[in-house]
C-alpha cells in the first residue's frame, strides 16, 4: 500500500509537471516552434553523425574572425593554465567540442529517455552519488558548463526527483522553448532569480532533496564574490555555497564527459573542495571555483570557454590587494 502511494504520488506530480511545460509551450512563438521542429528532426541522426557535424562548425569557427572565438581567446588569454597544448591549438579542440555540444543537444533533447540514458557507458564517482542520497541531507550538485550536462540532467531525473536552478536567457522568446525541451526530464525548473526562486531551492534541500545547479554562470553585478579561476579573479556566484551552509547538504561536482567518434558519454561525480560551505563568502567561492577547475582539468577541451568568465573586473583596489 505505501509503494502503491507513493507510485500515485510520482505519477500525479509527473502530470503535473507535464501540464506545466504543456502550458508553457502554448507561450511559444510561431518561429520558436520552428526551431523546435529542426531539433527533432536532428535528433533523428546518430549521436556520432550529429558531433561530427557539430566539429566542423566548431572548425568554421575557429578559422573566420566571430564573436564566439574572440570570447574564447579572450577567456583563454586571462587564464594561467596551458592544459599541456600550444594555446592555438587547443583553441581549435575547443571550438570543435563546442561545436559538437550545440548539435548533441538535440538527440538529448528528443531523443527517447531510455535510449538517451543508453549512451551513459560508465560511472565515475557514482558512489558519492548514491551516499549522498542515502544521507537524507540533501543535496547540491554541481554541474559546469563541460560536456554535455543536458544528459547529466536526464542521468539525475532518472535516479531521483530533482529541482534544476536556470537564469533565464537574455532573449526572453527562448525561455519556453528551454522549459518545453527539457519537459520530458519531469525534473522541476526553478528560476534562479528572486526571492522565490531561490526559497524554493531552500526548501527543497531542507526536506532532503536534490538541487542542480550551474556553478560557473556569472552573477549579476552586486550578486557576487571575486574569486580565483585559474589564477585569475572571476565574479563567482555565492548561491550555491550559501545553500550548502544554510541546509547542511551535501555538494557534488559533476559533468558528462564525451567520448570520441559518437561513442557516448561517463559520468564523473567528484567531491566539493573543503571550505565550500564556509561562512566567509570569500573562502566559500574560492573552493567553489576550485571545484570548477577540478572537472575541467579531467576534459578540458570540453569547457565552453566561449562562456566569458571574467567580463566582470574586481575594483582596482581589489586588484592591487
Amino acid at each position: 500500500m505505501v509503494a502503491a502511494g507513493r507510485g500515485a504520488v510520482n505519477l500525479t506530480r509527473r502530470k503535473r509537471l507535464q501540464s506545466g511545460v504543456f502550458i508553457v509551450a502554448l507561450r511559444m512563438r510561431w518561429y520558436i516552434w520552428i526551431v523546435y521542429g529542426l531539433l527533432r528532426l536532428l535528433g533523428l541522426l546518430p549521436l556520432r553523425t550529429l558531433q561530427a557535424l557539430g566539429a566542423g562548425f566548431g572548425w568554421l569557427i575557429g578559422r573566420s574572425d566571430n564573436p564566439m572565438r574572440r570570447k574564447a581567446e579572450h577567456t583563454l588569454s586571462r587564464i594561467n593554465t596551458d592544459f599541456g597544448e600550444e594555446k592555438r591549438h587547443f583553441l581549435h579542440a575547443a571550438l570543435g567540442e563546442a561545436g559538437k555540444s550545440f548539435l548533441e543537444i538535440a538527440k538529448i533533447w528528443t531523443g527517447d529517455p531510455a535510449r538517451t540514458l543508453a549512451l551513459v557507458h560508465e560511472v565515475r564517482g557514482g558512489e558519492l552519488f548514491d551516499a549522498a542520497l542515502a544521507s537524507g541531507r540533501g543535496l547540491i550538485v554541481a554541474a559546469p558548463h563541460l560536456g554535455c550536462w543536458e544528459l547529466l540532467n536526464y542521468w539525475l531525473c532518472s535516479r531521483t526527483k530533482i529541482a534544476i536552478a536556470y537564469r533565464p536567457p537574455r532573449q526572453p522568446e527562448l525561455e519556453p522553448l528551454l522549459v518545453r525541451a527539457r519537459g520530458g526530464l519531469a525534473a522541476e525548473q526553478v528560476r534562479a532569480e528572486g526571492s522565490a526562486g531561490v526559497r524554493t531551492l531552500f526548501k527543497r534541500l531542507a526536506a532532503g532533496g536534490v538541487v542542480g545547479i550551474l556553478p560557473d554562470q556569472e552573477p549579476k553585478q552586486g550578486e557576487g564574490e571575486f574569486a580565483p579561476f585559474f589564477g585569475r579573479p572571476a565574479l563567482t556566484m555565492v548561491l550555491l555555497s550559501r545553500l550548502a551552509q544554510r541546509t547542511g547538504a551535501t555538494v557534488l561536482f559533476a559533468f558528462a564527459e564525451r567520448l570520441p567518434h559518437g561513442a557516448g558519454y561517463v559520468l564523473h561525480f567528484l567531491p566539493a573542495p573543503d571550505g565550500i560551505a564556509d561562512a566567509d563568502l570569500p573562502t566559500a567561492v574560492a573552493a567553489l571555483n576550485r571545484g570548477v577547475e577540478n572537472c575541467i582539468r579531467l576534459a578540458p577541451a570540453q569547457y565552453q570557454w566561449h562562456y566569458k568568465r571574467y567580463s566582470a573586473q574586481p575594483p582596482a583596489k581589489e586588484v592591487a590587494d
